[in-house]
């Protein structure tokens, strides 16, 4: 696949792009490797609706735009003394640009699903860091900085305890999750709540979610006013008219979290926002894409926030607080039904309150759902053990070994401390990550790569470039934009493993255990691997590391900090149809669900087609699609699914790729069966200083009602996929001929897919 095509003519002046020829002949000789679900999936989570066309993009025109952001982010192209770029860097580029069409659009590799939705739009030349899935902030109060956003009460200098959650809230709003440490030693940072702030919230009658709005709280402006005056004549009063963008939402938050702490003017005992101008529910966002949500989610949170705030009053906020303050916020976001907050909460493994803290319903229903919770480990077996008698009970808390993320790349390689200033995770944990800093993904299918044709080693080429090119976008916060151009990290990720690996070797990684005896008398068991899947492990890990290399010198820049990784995958990977990340398959063969809101104009084409379609229990307006789905394999001896494998293997396999693949972290959700609860502790105990990162979560199976994925025989599959005639794509396509069914296209609207297996990451 490396042979090289004919490039187009580019002016020095212009930004690379792929020739309409070169997309309409490639499209023609390469058939993209869709999964069971991978067009649908496609077309009602990444495919933009275009206004010119009145419809929603092509496979190929959501490639060609998501290569052209990428590749016109090549430094080189822009010199820094304004001269004109070497003709033989846009020549290169543009070769490039043509080799990365034909391997994404063939589904042999993809970017992160967030370049898949932003790459190529205004968008992301106004906002960089759009293109990354995932951050970590530690909450403790920090400086805003040289930020694009900074309260105008607020030196840049200026510690604030606003700063995290700001930076939090921005960063859900543009699509991205975000990991956030409570930890004992940045919450004891936040000093004493200081004073009891009155919050009142106005709006207009003029406004369209007026209604919604007064039952959140707030008040008919004009009442207000004609009983108080006006609040932007009242020196004792902050007013703010909260302007109708992301960056008013997040100065609203900031206020209110401020208004409580030394540094706000003390002069100001009140706070009072107008929500008059910001857009009502319904209407559509033309920046990020979808609908707003009205003032109403925005409103409840504030209010929530500013309780919590003056609960504390007197005394320090604990981990708790500070936890439910981030989710708060989640669940704000949530609730503007485009964007999926993802949140990750990492505190200490030994706070009793922060690890029971969802046994709360009442809070947990409210709130405390929004984020999965983990704790920080230190490598000793106890802790292990007694995270793990936890998990049995209550499915949380994960574990994060930080330690061993800050002093390990890859096991194999010994202690590097490469990764000192590591303080968390993304939210999946695949990613140690400093405060402030972004994961910045690639994903690789090599099954479908290898079938298509592909050395892996140009694919890794291929990938490396791509992410690196991503950490030269403009980021709006200081401290991201010094992080990044520090470390240059980049995440190469793989899915389909257990397929390729199987497929490949004929059998799993794991080939049996053997027991170690330590100089004190005690013993461990210890998996034995596959000595070809090392080797080829390690060789794949060597191409990505001399590919960074290169590209670096090339570049100018620092060879990144840590370059490869295992994501949990999900949406991505129901694009190619492999199995997620380094997970093995749920079940042989399973009915995959999906949710659809009962006006999506996708449904009359399943419809068409035979799927099986019913209203969600759940959730009104909501419609539940069933795809009858077989896993690579599933008829393999040596095939094994989340219902058959033990924790153990899972967790070796882990080990594997911690070991010999990833030199940030291996996201993996471990599932375990109710006869292996007892044993848990101890197995997971066994790979403490193995792994850096892991949840658990109980095999449900069958046991639920419109599961996302329900176990089936291979008869029941038969007979559903028997029932399933014509092409989806086809049918919407030929729908879509009809007046009504073109217009509607652009309420192609996501519901809950997720870019992650466990559903803690976002869709796009």
């Amino acid at each position: 696949m490396s042979e090289k095509a004919a490039v187009p003519p580019v002016t020095h002046n212009e930004p690379i792009r792929l020739s309409d020829q070169f997309i309409k002949e490639t499209s023609a000789h390469i058939t993209p490797h869709w999964g069971p679900l991978g067009w649908v999936t496609y077309k009602r989570t990444y495919a933009r609706f275009l206004d010119d066309k009145k419809r929603t993009e092509t496979w190929a025109e959501t490639v060609k735009r998501t290569i052209e952001g990428n590749i016109n982010l090549d430094p080189r192209l822009h010199p820094a003394d304004g001269s004109q770029p070497d003709l033989s860097v846009i020549m290169e580029d543009s070769h490039e640009a043509e080799q990365l069409f034909r391997l994404i659009y063939g589904l042999s590799a993809t970017p992160s699903g967030r370049n898949l939705w932003v790459s190529g739009t205004q968008y992301q030349h106004e906002h960089g860091d759009a293109l990354n899935n995932c951050w970590f902030i530690a909450i403790r109060p920090q400086a805003y900085g040289d930020s694009e956003i900074v309260p105008s009460y607020l030196h840049r200098d200026q510690k604030a305890v606003s700063m995290p959650y700001a930076f939090m809230f921005d960063e859900l709003m543009k699509g991205g999750g975000v990991g956030f440490s409570v930890t004992h030693n940045n919450v004891e940072q936040i000093p004493a709540v200081k004073r009891t702030v009155p919050l009142t919230i106005v709006i207009d009658k003029s406004n369209g979610s007026y209604d919604e709005c007064i039952t959140q709280g707030a008040h008919d402006r004009d009442e207000w006013i004609s009983q108080h005056g006006n609040p932007a004549d009242d020196p004792s009063t902050y007013f703010y008219n909260v302007d109708d963008s992301r960056e008013g939402w997040v100065y609203a938050l900031a206020a209110v979290i401020d208004s409580h702490f030394s540094g706000f003017d003390p002069a100001k005992t009140s706070v009072i926002l107008d929500m008059t101008r910001i857009r009502p529910r319904g209407a559509r966002i033309h920046g990020f894409g979808g609908t707003a949500s009205g003032a109403g989610p925005l409103i409840e949170m504030l209010l929530d926030v500013n309780t919590v705030l003056n609960d504390a009053v007197g005394r320090h906020l604990t981990e708790v607080d500070a936890t439910d303050i981030s989710n708060l916020i989640g669940k704000a976001v949530v609730a503007g039904n485009v964007r999926r907050s993802a949140e990750l909460a990492l505190g200490d493994w030994d706070n009793d309150g922060f690890r029971k803290m969802k046994q709360d319903q009442k809070k947990l229903m409210h709130h405390r759902w929004a984020s999965n919770n983990s704790v920080v480990v230190s490598g000793k077996p106890e802790q292990y053990e007694a995270v793990a008698k936890d998990v049995v009970v209550h499915g949380e808390p994960g574990i994060v070994d930080l330690n061993l993320s800050r002093a390990y790349g890859r096991l194999i390689d010994g202690p590097t401390h490469a990764d000192p200033r590591a303080e968390g995770t993304n939210p999946c944990g695949e990613i140690t990550l400093e405060n402030g800093e972004p994961c910045n993904l690639f994903e690789v299918f090599p099954g479908v790569a290898e079938e298509q044709g592909w050395k892996m080693k140009d694919v890794f080429r291929l990938a490396v470039r791509f992410a690196k090119r991503v950490t030269f976008g403009h980021y709006d916060w200081q401290i991201s934009r010094d992080t990044i151009h520090r470390n240059r990290r980049i995440g190469i990720s793989m899915s389909g493993i257990q397929d390729w690996i199987l497929q490949h070797f004929g059998h799993r990684v794991v080939t049996g255990y053997k027991t170690q005896t330590a100089p004190d008398g005690s013993t461990r068991r210890l998996p034995v691997y596959d000595p070809q899947a090392v080797a080829t492990f390690e060789q794949f890990y060597q191409d990505v590391v001399a590919a960074d290399r290169e590209y670096s010198k090339e570049l100018g820049c620092s060879p990144s900090i840590k370059h490869t990784t295992v994501k949990p995958s999900g949406t991505v990977a129901k694009l190619a149809g492999v199995s997620e990340g380094m997970h093995f398959h749920y079940a042989g063969y399973l009915i995959q669900r999906i949710r659809f809101q009962d006006s999506d104009p996708l449904l009359p084409a399943l419809r068409a087609c035979g799927y099986h379609i019913e209203p969600d229990v759940y959730t009104k307006h909501t419609m539940c699609v069933e795809f009858p789905v077989r896993a690579q394999n599933a008829d393999s001896p040596n095939f094994a699914s989340a219902g058959t494998v033990t924790a153990e293997e899972q967790l070796a396999t882990q080990s594997f790729l911690q070991t010999y693949w990833s030199d940030n972290a291996v996201s993996c959700t471990v599932t375990f069966q109710k006869s292996e609860a007892d044993q848990l502790p101890q197995i997971l105990s066994n790979y403490a200083g193995m792994i850096k990162s892991t949840s658990m979560l109980m095999y449900y199976g069958s046991g639920l009602t419109q599961a996302p994925k329900e176990p089936i025989s291979k008869e029941e599959y038969e007979k559903r996929a028997a029932q399933i005639h014509g092409d989806p794509q086809e049918a919407f396509n030929r729908l879509n001929n009809l007046a009504d069914a073109k217009k509607a296209e652009k309420d192609l609207t996501l519901v809950d897919q997720t870019d992650c297996a466990t559903g803690a990451c976002p869709v796009r």
